[in-house]
């Protein structure tokens, strides 16, 4: 099964851009999942940097979360394990930002997802509660 990628974009306060995109690859655990999703939104925020850096705009380090703790760890650890030598090199360049600080990966709760909005079937509770956080306002359906 193919998992999806997905990611939120924030310049301060405002959702400015989201990802949702189908893996090309099957991934073999969750961590491999998450990680290559990791890579595709690190991909974005380069994007992001640069295009920014043309109109003069200057950034720090990139604040990324993820919901899975193997996946994070997997960036912050060079040393290939039994688990994690099958996944494809060119996944591995979320580790060199992460050296590199230009990107700082951080743990969130899966509840807190924000970009489960966007691929996710959720119970209305929760949609609320994401939709409420991204700051997209209500049209009185409630």
């Amino acid at each position: 099964r193919k998992s999806t990628s997905e990611g939120c974009f924030f310049l301060g306060n405002n959702l400015i851009s989201w990802l949702s995109k189908k893996q090309n690859s099957v991934s073999l655990s969750t961590a491999e999942a998450e990680y290559i999703a990791l890579g595709s939104c690190c991909t974005q925020l380069i994007w992001m940097r640069q295009m920014s850096a043309d109109y003069g705009m200057e950034s720090g380090p990139f604040l990324v979360y993820c919901d899975n703790k193997s996946a994070i760890d997997i960036s912050k650890n060079p040393v290939q394990h039994s688990r994690t030598k099958h996944i494809d090199i060119r996944h591995h360049f979320v580790r060199e930002l992460v050296e590199d600080k230009q990107v700082v990966l951080e743990h969130v709760v899966t509840e807190l997802q924000l970009a489960d909005l966007f691929t996710k079937p959720l119970d209305f509770n929760r949609f609320v509660t994401l939709r409420n956080s991204i700051g997209i306002c209500t049209s009185g359906f409630e």
